[in-house]
Order: C-alpha cells, then structure tokens, then sequence
C-alpha cells in the first residue's frame, strides 16, 4: 500500500513525485512512457532553460531527482481505476495491481499530429502546437499552419501577431466559414486547400512541405492545429470524477483535487493549464494538499 500514487511521468506527475519524495512518503510513480513531453524536442518558454531543453531531458532529470528521495517507478499503462475501502486500485494493462491511500492523475492530453515520418525530429525545434509557448519562436519567419477547418484557420490568425507571412494548409480539407476566410485574407495570410503529400525537414529543421498536386510550399517554420487532441481523462471517469464539457478533469484552484474525495489531478489533463509550467505548478500543489491529509489521517 503506497501513501499516493501517481498515473504519468510527465512535469506535472515528476513534480508531484519529487516533492512527495521530499515529505518521505511512499510513494509510486506508473508511467506509459509516452505523452507531449515525452515527444517535444525543445522548450523556449522555461525559466532558466533560455535555449531551451527537452521533453526527453526534462524528464529524465526528474525522474533521477524523485528516484533519489526515494520514489518508486514503474513503466506500465494504466487501464482501470476503482476505489476501496482502504483507498484506490489501479490495474495495468498486463494485470498488475497497485494499491495506494491517495491518487494523483497526471495523465496528460496527447495532441493530433499527422503521420508524416520527417515530423517528429522537428517537434520543439521548428514545428510546434502552442501558440503560447512557441509563438514567438515564428516571430517574422515563413510559417506554414498545417490544420484542418476552423481550428487551423484560428491558429494561423493566431500566430498573425507574430509574423506576417503566414500560410494556412486546410490538409483535411475541412469546411472553413466565410468569416475565418475574410480574416484571414485581411491578415495576409495564404490560404491553401489541399491535402500534403510530404514533410520537408532536414532532422529538426523544418523545410516545408510537398502538396498532393506536386506543389512545394517552403517555410521556416511549421504549426500544427488539427484539434480532436485526446484528453486522457479515462480513468477519472472510472472514479466518477467531474468533467469539463471537452473532457479535461475539474479541480479545486486551491487543492487540486477533485470533486472525488483523496483524487486529485494535475497538468495537461486539468482544465486550462496547457502549459509545461503550470504543470509544475499544478503538481507541487496537488502535493502539498496530498500531504496535509496523509498528516491528517496519522493524527
């Protein structure tokens, strides 16, 4: 039996776990091996990293850091959560069972990205998903927005502030409204409706892209803006924990937790906090109040 257990090892659940360490509890740390942070090659928005650093890196170093303190990992996927008398059940997906008092749901989102092969070593470094955290990055540079429909239309208009030689590839040739079109033409932004054949990258260095036409587009940067991004909120609705509309978990701003008693839940999957450093934040939070009720129950 674990004082808490924590389903991901992404920034949010690492941050959890070193602190948890920190309070000497026991605790265990099951992790799918795969999310955002697991697949972003470079962060630009972190204080103290101003050239940036990894997802992979990143985590790595937590996990030596919670390890150190005492933190049990596991690599594992989670497939079903259910309360007991004594606290929770987590079991994996090869039938492992791990008992815990408390259980903290880091399990992150996992955004839709297209299966071009030459993508992913330029994930971070010259294609990106947020307009927060990498908008400046495409600060006066050629940016293609490889989307679909509105959602794409949105982001290119998005990243307008940024630069002014915006492209917006509609890949899936989803319907764009009239009002999107018109601003994007009162934007400058190039609008193309047609799917991509091929990703032009040298390794991290975006290139552009090759259209099913034949047509090569060449940029600078690349955006990425599909939406249908999965939220990974299946197990908190096993524990009947409440949800946003769009399937991100509901917390106290405060505790973390949720509207189910000794679950709490912290980054990406909680309800607007998209953002690496709010996952840090969200996880000492989430933490703290673990810890105040585990001193609780030993009173």
């Amino acid at each position: 039996m674990y004082d808490c257990l924590i389903i991901g090892a992404g920034i949010a659940g690492l941050q959890a776990a070193i602190q948890l360490g920190r309070y000497n509890h026991k605790t265990m740390v099951l992790d799918a091996g795969d999310g955002r942070s697991a697949i972003c090659h470079s962060y630009h928005n972190i204080l103290g990293y101003p050239d940036g650093i990894s997802g992979p890196k990143l985590r790595e170093i937590g996990r030596q850091q919670a390890e150190s303190l005492g933190v049990e990992f596991i690599i594992g996927k989670a497939a079903k959560a259910r309360k007991t008398n004594d606290g929770f059940e987590i079991e994996s997906e090869s039938g492992e069972i791990y008992k815990a008092k408390r259980l903290l749901l880091a399990t992150g989102i996992m955004d839709r990205i297209p299966p071009f092969p030459d993508l992913m070593p330029a994930l971070g470094n010259s294609v990106y998903v947020c307009p927060d955290c990498d908008g400046y990055e495409v600060k006066d540079k050629s940016t293609i927005v490889m989307g679909a429909g509105n959602v794409g239309a949105n982001m290119a208009l998005t990243l307008s502030y940024f630069s002014n030689k915006i492209t917006y590839v509609n890949h899936e040739r989803t319907e764009v409204n009239e009002e999107k079109k018109a601003a994007m033409q009162e934007k400058g932004i190039q609008y193309v409706d047609g799917p991509i054949e091929r990703v032009l990258a040298d390794g991290p260095g975006f290139r552009g892209v090759i259209l099913s036409n034949g047509e090569q587009i060449l940029s600078e940067r690349g955006f990425i803006a599909f939406g249908g991004n999965e939220v990974k909120s299946q197990l908190a609705q096993q524990l009947g924990v409440e949800l946003h509309e769009n399937k991100h978990v509901l917390v106290d701003p405060r505790t973390k937790m949720t509207n189910v008693e000794h679950v709490w839940a912290a980054g990406d999957v909680v309800a607007h906090s998209e953002q690496v450093t709010i996952a840090m934040g969200d996880g000492m939070q989430a933490s703290i109040w673990i810890h105040k009720t585990l001193l609780e129950e030993k009173k």
